[in-house]
C-alpha cells in the first residue's frame, strides 16, 4: 500500500493532457491494487459513457461490453456513486446480460469503484482479474479507493485548467474587440465632429441594420482607414 501511494503521489498533474495522467495512474492501479490483472477508468459525460483509459486489453473489452449493454457494474458504480464487487462470473446473477459475456472474455472477478466529485460521481475505476474472488480482501478495496481518488484529482484539475484557459481566451477576445470598438469611435469622432457616446450610437445602429456583430462593424471602419 505504501508502493501505491508514493507512485500515486509522483504522478505529475500540471501541462499534461488528462489522458496521459489517466493512463498513467490507471497503469499504477495494475501494478499496486492487489489482485489486479487488468485496469480501466471510466467516465460519464451527459450518462454516456467511455474508457478514457485502460491497462490491459480485458479491462477495455469488459467495459465496452457494459457499454453495448447499456449496463454493468462499472457503469453502474459509476452512475450509482457505490462500489461494486463481482467475486465469481460463473455464480454472479446480477447483470445477466453482461456476465456471460464478461466471463467469455476471460473476466472471473472485478471490483469498480466511483470517482468522487463534488459530491457525486463522474465515473468508475474498474479492475479486473481472471481469478475468483480477487478483490475480496480489504487490502483491494483500500488500494481502489486511493486509486479512484487520484484519478478524481487528476478530472479536478484539468478541469478547472480547462476554464482557466477559457476563461482567458474570452477576456483576450472581450479586450481586442473593446480596442477595436474605441479605434472606430475615435475615427467616427474625427470623421464626423461628434462625441464619443454619439459615435457608440453611430456603430449600434449600423450593427442592428445590417444585422452584425458591433465588433465586425468596427473593424470594417478601422480597415477602412488603413493605407493599402
Amino acid at each position: 500500500m505504501d508502493d501505491l501511494l508514493r507512485a500515486l503521489s509522483r504522478v505529475v498533474l500540471v501541462d499534461r493532457d488528462l489522458e496521459e495522467v489517466l493512463t498513467e495512474i490507471t497503469g499504477i492501479a495494475a501494478q499496486g491494487i492487489p489482485g489486479a490483472e487488468s485496469v480501466s477508468t471510466t467516465l460519464l459525460r451527459d450518462d454516456k459513457a467511455f474508457t478514457a483509459a485502460h491497462h490491459g486489453e480485458m479491462a477495455l473489452h469488459a467495459d465496452e461490453l457494459q457499454y453495448e449493454e447499456g449496463y454493468g457494474p462499472c457503469m453502474d458504480a459509476g452512475r450509482g456513486g457505490v462500489v461494486l464487487r463481482i467475486d465469481d462470473t460463473s455464480t454472479e446473477e446480477r447483470w445477466p446480460r453482461y456476465v456471460p459475456r464478461a466471463r467469455e472474455a476471460g473476466v472471473r472477478s472485478s471490483l469498480s469503484v466511483p470517482l468522487p466529485f463534488q459530491g457525486t460521481s463522474i465515473g468508475a475505476l474498474n479492475i479486473y482479474s481472471t481469478r475468483p474472488a480477487a478483490f475480496a480482501s480489504a487490502e483491494s478495496l483500500e488500494a481502489g479507493l486511493e486509486v479512484a481518488e487520484a484519478i478524481a484529482i487528476a478530472v479536478v484539475n484539468a478541469t478547472a485548467h480547462a476554464e482557466l484557459g477559457e476563461q482567458a481566451r474570452n477576456l483576450r477576445l472581450a479586450m481586442q474587440s473593446r480596442a477595436v470598438i474605441e479605434q472606430a469611435k475615435g475615427v467616427l469622432m474625427a470623421q464626423r465632429h461628434v462625441d464619443a457616446d454619439q459615435a457608440f450610437e453611430i456603430l449600434r445602429e449600423a450593427s442592428q441594420r445590417y444585422n452584425r456583430k458591433l465588433r465586425d462593424i468596427a473593424a470594417g471602419i478601422v480597415e477602412g482607414t488603413q493605407p493599402r
